[in-house]
């Protein structure tokens, strides 16, 4: 009994302290400051950078926060990756370059997602230093007829493979963002048309942000937390990191978009852990940013760009 109790309140003490160091990390900050009514300082990435260095630092020398010390050094590359992105968006010659009137949308998010890559790729790096096996990051595709497990409240009974139900996820996740995008933006069919070259751009920046935030995030808190935590308390974090991150410039921002990306975190955070593998988190991912990126396209053409 005394182990059992023991137990359970070192995994408490570990899952608190994992909680807190993503509330910290999260968008959540910037949240209240704009609930505040003012605008996140500059100051405020470093900061949780600093901050990440000292959660870091405890679980090196706090013997029972030791077990977080893969999540910590994965979450520091993470910060650590956007800050320098971020210094790198914030130069005169990116902003004249790549972020003016008259760069091309192609040029203007190829530019945004080499920098988006560099940040993934940063994650994989560490997440291969720390793994040294690409399943045990779920960078594989994964067993794609794996069993589904039991969502009683979504009337999945369990047991089916993954392949029907990802298709099924896809095409609801993106007709979710379809029609409210369709109704907000009301494009002219002459807009479309004009849109249409694009397509191609579309699709590339679809399939690489699809990639880019399935590895930071989900993998970076799946692969580093759901042996130490459990499983529940990894998902339910990544659900709530997904979801703040959309809260501000989400499609569509504020609660319905933080509510939309947060139970499609849930789903692809479950295809990763019962697959195994990333394939078919990333496919559900893309097909929504598919029609994301198209009215982006098409926002663009509509104000004279090509």
């Amino acid at each position: 009994m005394h182990t059992s109790s023991g137990t359970a309140a070192g995994t408490g003490l570990l899952a608190g302290a994992a909680w807190a160091a993503m509330l910290l990390v999260s968008d959540l900050p910037e949240i209240v400051w704009r609930l505040a009514g003012g605008r996140a300082p500059a100051w405020l990435l470093g900061a949780k950078v600093a901050a990440l260095c000292l959660f870091l630092g405890s679980t090196l020398v706090w013997r029972a926060l030791h077990p977080l010390r893969r999540y910590a050094v994965v979450l520091l590359v993470l910060f650590a990756a956007l800050g320098a992105t971020t210094l790198v968006k914030d130069t005169t010659w990116f902003q004249r370059s790549f972020n003016s009137e008259g760069v091309s949308f192609v040029v203007g998010y190829l530019a945004l997602y080499v920098l988006d890559t560099g940040v993934a790729l940063a994650v994989i790096a560490a997440l291969w230093f720390l793994k040294r096996r690409r399943s045990e990051f779920f960078l594989v595709a994964g067993d794609l007829d794996a069993p589904i497990e039991r969502v009683r409240w979504l009337g999945i009974r369990g047991g089916e493979p993954w392949t029907r139900f990802a298709f099924i996820f896809a095409f609801a996740a993106g007709l979710c963002v379809l029609i409210p995008t369709v109704l907000a933006l009301r494009p002219a069919p002459e807009t479309m048309l004009r849109a249409l070259p694009l397509l191609p751009a579309v699709l590339l920046f679809s399939a690489v942000n699809a990639f880019t935030e399935e590895v930071y995030f989900r993998t970076s808190f799946l692969a580093t937390l759901h042996e130490t935590i459990g499983r529940p308390h990894t998902l339910l974090i990544t659900i709530v990191f997904f979801g703040l991150a959309h809260y501000l410039y989400g499609s569509p921002p504020g609660i319905l978009g933080a509510a939309m990306t947060g139970f499609l975190a849930y789903l692809l955070g479950k295809s990763m852990l019962e697959t195994k593998g990333m394939l078919w988190a990333w496919f559900i991912h893309f097909v929504p940013d598919v029609v994301i990126f198209a009215s982006y396209a098409i926002l663009f053409v509509g104000k004279g760009g090509r």
